[in-house]
């Protein structure tokens, strides 16, 4: 589906015209252990499978037009890793039109290191990370989904009428207060700034609500700038406690007015046996000894 195939050498994609974003890569299985009721203890253990920063490369929309690629027919491409597990995944072309899917050379002003997919690798914002497919030798065009192995045996959402959920990639909006949080003491009454992080992969963050009594109120959160599209984006919260346990959560809303979900709100849709995609509000307990837990409401 290219009326010419091409081979790119680094030199070759260096000396195109280049374009640089920042951007959140979220495992799709980030906040996984919450689906099963595992209450694990801090925040790195519920959300600390993310990161934000700036990617460098070359649009994949310019490497396709220079192919010409027949785009009526091409509706996905195959990317191709050159890991020893031979990670394989499908991207829909609605993801690459719009120029945001990189074959990207650059990591935060530097090359890429090699963890991180030295010397190429695909960023395609807002999808979960096992999609941003490392060390990236080969791509092809293609009428339908590939069906790799890691898209038919995994990352796939087992739904309550026991049907599979595949290609569920984005990384639906989600936010959850990193301070205070599980793990951490609170030492006397009195102020304290809760702060957390927001996201989504389908674009900016419109707002994020904090309440710090189980949900029952909710009060406006200051969002930090830049408030960028599909980018971390970090807010706070003036709280004033009084020594009394407290519940505390955090909900987003993004500019497409998706709403974080609660557990309750979650599981109707999507059961209780999946792994992916677990965009839950998150609650921590502040006890009257200041130490803060990890509890989930219903």
């Amino acid at each position: 589906m290219l009326k010419t195939p091409m081979v790119f050498t680094m030199d070759d994609l260096m000396r195109l015209p280049s374009v640089s974003r920042i951007h959140f890569i979220e495992c799709g299985a980030n906040t996984g252990m919450e689906w099963g009721n595992v209450a694990v203890p801090t925040v790195q253990y519920t959300h600390g499978m993310i990161s934000c920063s700036e990617f460098t490369g070359v649009p994949l929309r310019l490497l396709l037009d220079m192919c010409g690629a027949d785009y009526k027919r091409g509706k996905f491409v195959l990317a191709e890793g050159a890991d020893g597990s031979g990670m394989t995944r499908t991207i829909p072309m609605s993801l690459i039109q719009n120029d945001e899917v990189l074959v990207a050379y650059g990591q935060n002003g530097e090359m890429l290191r090699p963890e991180n997919g030295y010397p190429l690798r695909l960023v395609v914002p807002g999808v979960q990370g096992v999609s941003w497919v490392k060390y990236l030798r080969r791509i092809e065009l293609g009428d339908k989904p590939y069906g790799a192995k890691d898209e038919v045996l995994h990352y796939v959402d087992l739904l309550p009428d026991g049907t599979h959920r595949q290609y569920s990639s984005i990384q639906e909006i989600k936010s959850v207060i990193t301070s205070p949080s599980g793990g951490q003491v609170l030492l006397d009454k009195g102020t304290h700034q809760i702060t957390g992080l927001a996201w989504s992969g389908r674009g900016k963050v419109r707002k994020v609500d904090v309440s710090v009594d189980g949900g029952r109120n909710w009060q406006p959160a200051r969002m930090q700038t830049p408030v960028l599209s599909k980018c971390l984006t970090r807010f706070t919260l003036p709280w004033n406690w009084d020594g009394k346990p407290a519940l505390l959560m955090s909900r987003a809303v993004d500019e497409t007015r998706h709403i974080q979900p609660t557990y309750s709100e979650l599981r109707k849709v999507r059961g209780s046996r999946s792994v992916y995609h677990n965009n839950a509000i998150q609650t921590w307990l502040v006890e009257e000894s200041g130490e803060v837990k990890n509890v989930q409401l219903s």
